[in-house]
């Protein structure tokens, strides 16, 4: 039970994540999930890529095929609406964290 309430809480933060990255530069899935786990994040590929397609979909990622080493690589940059978005939850987290860090 614990650990799926800690799941959904940990999905809004690594989508914030994801979307922080994507701002900052275009990425493929294999980067991401080694850039989460840095993080403490022990992400599947099974997991991110429903996740990134989720993202996608609703308008906060777009995607770009590249022809990298003779294998199609994906790599995720955000949109202006994933940008709107994360400005928003950036600006609420801080709100949250300012409260909660003592």
């Amino acid at each position: 039970m614990q650990d799926r309430v800690l799941r959904k809480f940990f999905l809004g933060f690594i989508q914030i994540h994801i979307l922080h990255h994507a701002k900052k530069e275009p990425f493929y899935g294999a980067w991401m999930i080694e850039e989460l786990s840095e993080h403490g994040y022990d992400m599947s590929p099974g997991t991110l890529y429903p996740l990134l397609h989720n993202m996608e979909s609703s308008g906060l990622l777009e995607k770009e095929e590249k022809i990298v080493e003779g294998k199609i690589r994906k790599y995720y940059k955000i949109t202006e609406l994933g940008n709107e978005i994360m400005q928003e939850a950036r600006k609420k987290a801080y709100e949250l964290f300012k409260e909660i860090k003592e």
